[in-house]
Formats: structure tokens, sequence, C-alpha cells
């Protein structure tokens, strides 16, 4: 499994280590710290290009059609390659993919700077840089998540995990908008590009000092180099499909974005309008402490020990934390909705932390890149569909119906995927926590 930080250079005294808290002790080696500091520059630059897109684009004169075209193709260079990212990530050097995905990002962004400041961009370098940013995370994320066991010991797995789950939030919904904010109200759309291109750099020297151990498959593969891609992502298709916490765990993640995604994101800032709760800074709100959920969740269970029930407790965990949901299509208090956005992403957020850490321990690590990149590519998949059927199902039925079938769907499929997959069994079968 994962190499002991011992073999990659870890010089920190004893005494150190043992006075940092659990949450921390990631930090105590100095190539995760690396690898951490990437992963936040990264995030940052991401924040940052959801706000100066926007600002950008009404710069050039352009409107909300030509910013869906962008977003939209964000996504599709997203998708078509996560799936391939994984099979790479499986194959390459995982540092030096996460350089050349920040490099890409980098460059991409700095020519967004360089040609609106020259008065040249329009609305299709936009939609290129887009895709150029969206394949580069599709490369990046599975590396990424192949990487952090080679460098954090096993038993701080789920702490190097709750690291991620802080930051995703902190970082691309508060801290890289609101520095790309700053910079465009101080000087202009292109510099917040130029912030970006900056930390995306900085992100991928971070990574290239990175020492990485040998952990991925070197085996040479008969036949063309497409038929050989095909036949990594096939093998990676038969592990998932031969592993039953691997097929129940997915089938789960399906249906809890299919029915939380879309009545989050679309049909919440119209309940809490219509509910007579609020307007825009009251769904602003909202959204913050759901996002501060999410940090609260990551953090607590990065400070606790990986539980003994692991599959149960996560499964339980994501289904039970939909339920305060039910209340977001009939309260018309805000601060309801505020308390039951909380509890849904510290639930869903802490049970993240553990997905993310039994994917690092029980998946081989040559195949543990594909995995990733199966999970990213179920979910990413899901999402637009709950985006493009929540609209239709709310006209129909109204969005408290909505609400109430994303608050109950979840936890009623965890059930199922517990007892039908016999998880208790299988992790009982494959602890993960050293016997007492």
């Amino acid at each position: 499994m994962a190499t002991s930080t011992s073999d990659i250079g870890d010089t920190d005294p004893a005494p150190r280590r043992a006075r940092l808290p659990r949450p921390l002790r990631p930090f105590r080696t100095g190539q995760y710290r690396l690898l951490a500091t990437a992963l936040g520059l990264s995030l940052a630059g991401s924040g940052m290009w959801t706000v100066a897109v926007v600002w950008q684009v009404i710069a050039i004169g352009a409107g909300p059609s030509e910013l869906s075209l962008i977003a939209t193709a964000g996504g599709v260079g997203l998708v078509a390659t996560a799936l391939l990212g994984g099979v790479v990530a499986d194959r390459a050097s995982r540092r030096r993919i996460i350089v050349l995905a920040q490099a890409a990002k980098a460059m991409a962004a700095g020519s967004v700077a360089v040609t609106a400041t020259m008065d040249l961009l329009t609305p299709g370098q936009l939609i290129v840089v887009a895709v150029v940013l969206g394949i580069a995370d599709g490369f990046f994320y599975p590396a990424y998540s192949a990487l952090v066991p080679s460098v954090v010991p096993q038993d701080d797995l789920l702490a190097a995990n709750g690291i991620e789950g802080m930051l995703r939030p902190t970082l691309m919904q508060a801290a890289g908008p609101g520095t790309a904010s700053a910079l465009i109200s101080v000087i202009a759309p292109s510099m917040a590009f130029a912030g970006i291109a900056g930390v995306h750099l900085l992100a991928a020297t971070c990574t290239a000092i990175v020492r990485e151990p040998e952990t991925r498959d070197r085996t040479a593969r008969p036949g063309s180099p497409v038929r050989s891609v095909v036949g990594d992502l096939r093998a990676g298709f038969a592990y998932l499909l031969t592993t039953p916490w691997l097929v129940a765990t997915p089938t789960f993640a399906v249906t809890l974005v299919l029915v939380t995604v879309g009545p989050i994101q679309i049909l919440l800032p119209f309940a809490i309008r219509d509910q007579g709760a609020g307007g825009p800074q009251a769904f602003a709100l909202a959204l913050a402490c759901y996002g501060l959920g999410g940090v609260s969740g990551s953090l607590a269970m990065s400070a606790l020990a990986l539980p003994r029930r692991y599959l149960s407790v996560m499964l339980l965990a994501w289904g039970g934390g939909c339920l305060p949901l039910a209340v977001l299509g009939a309260s018309d208090q805000l601060w309801v909705v505020i308390a039951a956005l909380f509890l849904c992403g510290a639930l869903t957020s802490g049970a993240g932390v553990i997905w993310g850490t039994l994917l690092q321990r029980r998946v081989p690590p040559a195949m543990l890149g594909r995995v990733s990149s199966l999970d990213f590519f179920v979910s990413l998949s899901a999402a637009p569909l709950s985006m493009a059927l929540v609209g239709p199902a709310a006209a129909a039925w109204g969005s408290r119906p909505v609400f109430l079938v994303a608050a109950v769907a979840p936890l009623t499929v965890a059930v199922l995927a517990i007892a039908l997959a016999r998880l208790r069994r299988d992790e009982i079968d494959h602890p993960l926590t050293r016997a007492r």
C-alpha cells in the first residue's frame, strides 16, 4: 500500500510530532506540506475564475448566453477527460501530471490576461480557455488523490482528506472569489486572470519539488496505445464491478447527487424568496453557512479516528445528512434554513472525508487513479442531470415535494446499500483500524 513518509525525507523532530493535534498531523511531513499548498493554490485559482470570468464577459460586452457556453465548455472538458486522467495517473508520474496540469492552467489564464489588456479578448477565446481548464482538472484530481497516500502515513490519511474537505469551500467559495473581486475592483478583470495564472504557476512549482515514491504500474502493454488505454479502463471497471463496496457506494452517490444538487443550486433561492425568508443576501448567507458546515464537518472528522464501522457510518452520515433538506421547502424562517444547510454540509462533508480515506486505504495503489476518476466521473455526470430535471419536477409537483425527496431518498438508498451489499460484514472482514 502507501509508502511510509519515513522513506521520503520526513526530518521533523519527534517531540514536534507529538504536539500536533490529529487534524494537523499530515503537515509534519514536508512532502505533504508542499502538496497541500499546491492543492490550496489550485482551489483558490478555480475560485478566482468563477468571479473573474463573469466580469470579463461583461467587460467585453457579452451576456448570459456566452457565459453559459463558457461554463458548459469547462464542464465538458472536465467530464471528457476524467476517465482518461485516471488511466494516465496509474501509468505516469503523478507529480509530473500535476505540474503539467497546473502549468497548462497558468498559461491559459495568462493568455486571457494578455489579450484582455490588449482589448483583443473574445468569447470564443474564453470558451477555449474554459475547455483547457476543465481538461487540466480532469487530469489533476485523479493524480492528486492517487499521490496523497504516497506522501502521508496511513494513520494520517483521514486527517489529510479532512484538510482537503476544509480547503475546498474555504478557498473555492470564499478566499478565491474574494481575491478576484478585490483585484477587479481595484484594477481590472484582466488583473484577476493574471492572479489566477500566478497561483497556478506557484502550484506547479510546489508540486515540482515533491519527491514521488514509485507506486505506479510499469508493466508493458501490448498493442496500440488506444487499445492499451481501453484495456486499462476495462480493468478499472472490472475491479469496481467485482468489489461490492465499490458498487454500492457510487450507486448511492448517483442518487445523492441526482436528488440534492439541483434543489440546492436551483430551487433554494426561489424557495427562500417565495416563502418570505429573504432575498439574494439571504441566499448568499445560506450558501455560506452550507460551506461553513462542510468545513466544520471535515475538521471534526479529521480530528477523530476512522470509525470501526466505516462503511455504515459513512453511508448513514451521507443519507442522514440530507434529512434537514426537508425543511427547505416549508420554512419561512431564514435561521431554520441556515441551520438545516449547516447540518447537511457538516454530515455530508464528514462522510466525504471517510470516503476519500477509504479509497486510499483499500484500493491497490496501481489502480487508485482509475478508481478515483471513475468515482469523480459518476458524480460529475449526475450533477448536470439533476439541475436539468429539478425545474420540470418543481413545475409539476412544487418545490416542497422535491425537497422532501431530496431529504428522504438518500437515507433510503443508504440503508438498502448497506443491507444488499452486505457492507456490515465487509467492514468487519476488512478492518481499517488497529485491534485494541
